[in-house]
C-alpha cells in the first residue's frame, strides 16, 4: 500500500518557539517538517498544524508560518484530533431546504457530488510521545488511515520518542519517512513537479 497525494492530508503538530530547542535532533526534525510542507503545497496536498498551549510555548517557528496561515489550531489538549476533525472531515454540505413554485419536486433533484475522501492523514510533530502519539492515536480510533513522518518527529529524549513509534506501529500507524512520503506522492518521475520535488527532499 502506497500513499496517494489526492487522498492525502498532512498535519503538523505543536513546531513551537519555545518547544524546539529542547527536542533531540531538533532543527533536522524542524528541516523535515518545512520539507513536507514544503512538498505538500506544490501538490496540492490540505495542510493544518496545531498549537499547544501557546501562551505557554509560543506560537509556531517563523519558518513554517508561511505554510501555516489560516490553517493553523490552538489546543490545550494532548490529543489535537477533536479540533482537528472537523476539518479533516468537514461536514457535507446539505442540499437545498424546501423549494418554490420554480424548483424541481425533490424526488427530481440532483444530489450534490460528495468531495473526494482524503482519509489518509500524514501527521508528523514533537513531542512524539505525548501530544504526537495521541493525536495519531485519537485519529485512529477515528477510523482515518494515520501515517507517522519518523524523521520529522521527536522529543526531548530519544528513548521517548522511540517508544512513541513502538506503541504507534503496534497501533496500526504506516512509519514512513520524509522522502518515501515525497516519492509515494509524486508516484514516478514524469509528474510535472518532480523536479521541484527533487530539489527540496535533496
Amino acid at each position: 500500500m502506497l500513499l496517494e497525494a489526492e487522498e492525502s492530508q498532512l498535519v503538523l503538530v505543536d513546531y513551537q518557539h519555545k518547544l524546539m530547542p529542547a527536542i533531540h535532533e531538533g532543527e533536522r526534525v524542524l528541516a523535515n517538517a518545512i520539507r513536507l510542507a514544503r512538498v505538500a503545497q506544490l501538490l496540492q496536498v490540505p495542510l493544518w498544524a496545531t498549537e499547544e498551549n501557546p501562551s505557554g510555548l509560543g506560537g509556531t517557528v517563523e519558518s513554517l508560518q508561511p505554510f501555516v496561515a489560516g490553517r493553523l489550531l490552538s489546543k490545550m489538549a494532548f490529543d489535537g484530533s477533536q479540533v482537528l476533525l472537523p476539518r479533516l472531515r468537514p461536514a457535507a454540505k446539505a442540499g437545498p431546504a424546501g423549494g418554490n413554485a420554480r424548483s424541481l419536486p425533490r424526488h427530481l433533484q440532483k444530489a450534490a457530488p460528495a468531495p473526494a475522501s482524503r482519509d489518509t492523514i500524514v501527521l508528523a510533530g514533537c513531542e512524539a510521545h505525548v501530544c504526537l502519539m495521541q493525536t495519531a492515536l485519537g485519529l485512529i480510533e477515528e477510523e482515518l488511515d494515520v501515517w507517522v513522518v519518523t524523521d520529522a518527529c521527536s522529543s526531548r529524549s530519544e528513548r521517548n520518542r522511540d517508544a512513541a513509534f513502538d506503541r504507534l506501529a503496534a497501533a496500526g500507524a504506516e512509519l514512513v519517512t520524509t522522502e518515501m512520503v515525497a516519492f509515494e506522492w509524486l508516484k514516478d518521475a514524469g509528474h510535472p513537479r518532480f523536479r521541484d520535488v527533487l530539489d527540496i527532499v535533496k
